[in-house]
């Protein structure tokens, strides 16, 4: 799917699954404009505030993709599912980790184009039940001539509903990003403040680049995050030199496509594995 999306048909949803305090600090490291809301028993919802995908042509299942990317690289313990749609139609992606991501796609009138094992892949990273649950997501990937995209993601959200996951009233797949960011406020979530950016980091703002009282910050965030433990341990330059190796090949190639999604992945990888060598250099010293 390669169309550009209009403003008023295309949107997207960040499913997390770990609670809100987990997700805090990768989110606002990804340097989004974003809002956060508890959605159900170890999941989180995350609500783009902005539309990214409508500068420079990049579709909406790029930005997020990229997204989701990051967030299972730099919290390494939960997966993101990302969901997403457009005028042309709509679909997932699922990030978990270092792995490579699986997802489906829907034309708008439903009809599948994705590849039925990756329904499978779906279901076995998030431990869904291997007959039962797979079952109700088999007939996503057939025809089925009164479903559209919209209603194909509403069915594979029932399905993680079997595994905690309640999204918000009012945030349905299919909904503007104006409609969810209305809901979202009204809603209560929380809005994140962008680590690094304007406000939410001064530090920054007045050496006008990575001054030392913004690499503390940085270093605070990630040792409050899943990663702490590796950041403290034996295994810290190891990590740190792996999330530097893929993400720098990441972000030349996201730069070099005029891709903003998978650019905020690699540049997300570089920094940490960037913090993460000073953080274990500040530890020997």
């Amino acid at each position: 799917m390669n169309a550009t999306s209009g403003p008023s048909s295309a949107g997207a949803l960040l499913l997390c699954r770990a609670e809100p305090p987990a997700v805090r600090p990768p989110a606002r490291l990804l340097g989004e404009q974003l809002f956060l809301a508890p959605a159900g028993d170890g999941w989180s919802v995350l609500v783009p505030e902005g539309k990214p995908w409508l500068h420079g042509g990049e579709p909406v299942e790029q930005v997020v993709t990229g997204w989701a990317t990051a967030l299972a690289v730099s919290a390494a313990t939960w997966p993101v599912v990302a969901l997403w749609w457009d005028r042309d139609g709509a679909g997932f992606t699922l990030a978990a980790g270092f792995r490579r991501t699986v997802g489906y796609t829907w034309l708008a009138d439903g009809t599948p184009v994705g590849e039925d094992e990756a329904m499978h892949t779906f279901a076995a990273r998030l431990g869904l039940d291997p007959v039962l649950d797979v079952q109700a997501l088999e007939p996503l990937t057939a025809p089925d001539p009164d479903a559209d995209a919209p209603g194909r993601l509403l069915a594979v959200v029932a399905v993680l509903g079997r595994i905690g996951l309640a999204v918000p009233t009012g945030l349905h797949p299919g909904e503007s990003a104006d409609r969810l960011r209305s809901v979202a406020l009204a809603d209560g979530a929380e809005q994140l403040e962008r680590s690094g950016h304007g406000a939410a980091s001064p530090a920054r703002t007045r050496r006008g680049g990575w001054g030392g009282d913004a690499v503390t910050a940085e270093l605070h965030v990630l040792e409050d995050g899943p990663l702490g433990r590796y950041l403290r341990g034996p295994e810290a330059r190891v990590l740190a030199a792996a999330q530097l190796a893929a993400g720098v090949p990441l972000l030349i190639w996201g730069l070099g496509r005029r891709s903003g999604g998978w650019a905020t992945a690699g540049a997300l990888l570089v920094a940490h594995g960037t913090l993460g060598l000073a953080h274990a250099r500040l530890r020997e010293t």
